[in-house]
């Protein structure tokens, strides 16, 4: 750890719980930000991924679940691994 590091967390100890919620978020946010694809060609690539799934269901290709069994078999899947 850089002595800039230690510094920069020995001051975040100092906010309150919510700010350091907030730093971390906001850090984590610009650690994920891809600077180099536009808004748009991110609006396009959800767009082209949402009229992919919607053909896969349209053609039977997947299996929709409701939202109680989706939520019954990840409860059952994390229980599994917690064992």
């Amino acid at each position: 750890m850089t002595p800039q590091l230690a510094e920069y967390l020995k001051a975040g100890y100092t906010l309150a719980p919510e700010e350091r919620l907030e730093a971390a978020r906001l850090l984590r946010l610009s650690v994920d930000r891809d600077d180099t694809v536009s808004p748009l060609e991110v609006d396009a690539a959800w767009r082209d991924e949402i009229a992919a799934r919607v053909d896969a269901i349209a053609a039977g290709q997947v299996e929709l679940v409701d939202a109680d069994e989706t939520y019954r078999l990840l409860s059952a899947e994390l229980a599994a691994k917690h064992q």
